[in-house]
């Protein structure tokens, strides 16, 4: 065996890997929404408190967000879903604007 096979792995590389183009904003946006339920009172508030930005500017730098591949490879899973929430969301609105049960 190698002397580079032979290494222990050191802390550096037990941590998780640190995504680039994530901005420390974006990662606390995709922490918010994985566990907002946790936070007191409604979300909206809880999204002024935390972000200083209204519930509007949120939801639109959270959707331009998760569009992009650095939050997919930072959190798949909840990527995912919120593209699919969204997704129906958006069928949903079309559904009713064309008169069509869903």
């Amino acid at each position: 065996m190698d002397s580079a096979n032979a290494s222990s792995p050191g802390p550096a590389e037990a941590a998780p890997p640190v995504v680039e183009g994530l901005s420390e904003r974006d990662g606390q946006i995709l922490a918010f929404e994985r566990h907002w339920w946790k936070y007191a009172g409604a979300k909206e508030q809880a999204i002024r408190d935390q972000f200083q930005m209204s519930a509007t500017r949120y939801y639109q730098v959270l959707n331009a967000l998760i569009d992009r591949p650095e939050a997919l490879a930072h959190d798949p899973l909840l990527v995912k879903r919120l593209r699919r929430l969204r997704a129906a969301r958006q069928r949903a609105r079309s559904a009713r604007r064309l008169g069509i049960e869903v």
